[in-house]
């Protein structure tokens, strides 16, 4: 099993079935990514090794963070940035909490902002 994958596997609920409804989302909305394992958590990427999300669980929650997040202008009220400059996520305590409209707009914005530099 590939790290990514395991990481995933392993995690305990309600968590794992986030991260597993994530997975399902992301890799069926833009089939080009490619899961690797990097920075010690499941992190997508394009074929030329250009970081696009990554999952994190962290405390009681998982982020879903987008590496250009910084010019996302979608649903801004439903991404965190807390301290972060760059980044934005948005982040689920329950499956429930997915919400696949909000989702999908944001990952369909965020690739469309793919050739954009990681700072604005």
């Amino acid at each position: 099993m590939k790290p990514a994958e395991a990481y995933i596997l392993n995690a305990r609920e309600p968590y794992r079935s986030i991260m597993l409804q994530l997975q399902l989302l992301i890799e069926n909305a833009i089939p080009e990514l490619e899961l690797k394992y990097k920075w010690h958590l499941p992190f997508y990427y394009f074929s030329n090794n250009q970081g696009f999300c990554y999952i994190n669980q962290s405390k009681n929650y998982v982020d879903l963070g987008f590496t250009r997040g910084t010019h996302l202008t979608k649903h801004l009220d439903k991404l965190v940035s807390e301290g972060r400059k760059h980044m934005k996520s948005l982040r689920y305590f329950n499956p429930e909490d997915i919400e696949e409209e909000v989702l999908i707009d944001v990952l369909n914005e965020a690739y469309s902002l793919r050739h954009l530099k990681y700072y604005k």
